[in-house]
């Protein structure tokens, strides 16, 4: 009984988390394939370590630690698949492009991040958390978060251009 129990709450906890998680994984990849992937991979490990985690932790906290190292991993395993672009984004100076354009736009700027400085914009500027909540997250310091966020938002910025900014 007390298993059934458990598998409930995780049944539970995979219909609340899995939207977000899903979409996290895809800004973090640009792939909503591999976003699916990786979200399938972070619920199998929280699954086989629940017996421990599922009364003890902050799950949300939990899965998307799971989740950054599962992107992470997979980063360093396809590192020489890197796709590359021939189209820029727009620069500053030309008009603003409004609707999917802009997404499409502003994803392409994030997939020119390095993928640490990515996950810091995605969880602090997209998913709203703390500087330490991130911090907490990614297993880095404040500080950390704070200067690689600066650099990140700077160099989105000089991609995208001020106008784009103030959209």
């Amino acid at each position: 009984m007390r298993r059934a129990s458990r598998d409930e709450e995780f049944t539970a906890f995979v219909v609340a988390a899995t939207p977000r998680l899903r979409r996290t994984a895809y800004l973090m990849c640009r792939d909503w394939h591999l976003a699916q992937d990786l979200t399938q991979l972070t619920l199998a490990r929280m699954y086989a370590s629940w017996g421990r985690i599922w009364r003890t932790v902050d799950l949300q906290a939990y899965s998307r630690r799971v989740l950054m190292n599962a992107v992470f991993d997979q980063r360093k395993r396809r590192s020489s698949a890197e796709v590359v672009s021939a189209d820029l984004p727009d620069r500053p100076g030309q008009p603003a492009e409004t609707g999917p354009e802009v997404h499409v736009t502003l994803m392409r700027a994030l997939a020119t991040l390095p993928v640490r400085d990515r996950a810091i914009v995605v969880l602090r500027h997209w998913e709203d958390h703390s500087v330490e909540t991130v911090a907490e997250i990614l297993d880095v310091s404040v500080s950390v978060v704070k200067m690689r966020s600066m650099r990140a938002l700077a160099r989105l910025r000089e991609l995208l251009g001020e106008d784009f900014a103030r959209q």
